[in-house]
């Protein structure tokens, strides 16, 4: 396990053998990039400045590259997870499109945020999760 305090993540290349990577309350945006880890199964970005889904698409795309062994994700206290306890505007429908979208997006998680995945949320993500984009309106 590892815990980083930064905002850059330049070295983590050296740990290609890291199964879990704590980066909570950091700056990490959108513009996160991690070197390939192919046997990491835990990453939490909780409480970061990773944004609106537009963006959030494009992380996602990266980290099913480079952690194909994803199992655990969690983004709480990003803007990109909807979130009624800290945004009024959000609702639990929000962070459900919110979670068909990802699972959409990484296949093969079994938890995200402090949520198991269910079967049932694995089918809606493969039949709708690329309709479920949480955009913010210009």
């Amino acid at each position: 396990v590892a815990f980083v305090v930064c905002r850059s993540l330049e070295g983590l290349k050296t740990f290609s053998y890291l199964e879990e990577l704590i980066l909570d309350n950091n700056l990490l945006g959108n513009d996160l990039l991690l070197p390939k880890l192919p046997h990491l199964h835990t990453l939490t970005l909780n409480k970061n400045q990773i944004s609106f889904q537009r963006k959030l698409e494009s992380l996602l795309d990266h980290l099913a590259e480079v952690v194909p062994s994803l199992q655990y994700l969690s983004l709480l206290g990003n803007m990109a997870c909807p979130n009624e306890l800290v945004c009024k505007e959000k609702d639990e429908d929000d962070y459900q499109r919110y979670r068909y979208f990802v699972l959409h997006k990484l296949t093969n998680l079994k938890f995200l945020d402090a949520r198991k995945v269910t079967r049932r949320e694995r089918e809606e993500a493969l039949v709708r999760g690329a309709f479920m984009k949480v955009v913010k309106p210009k």
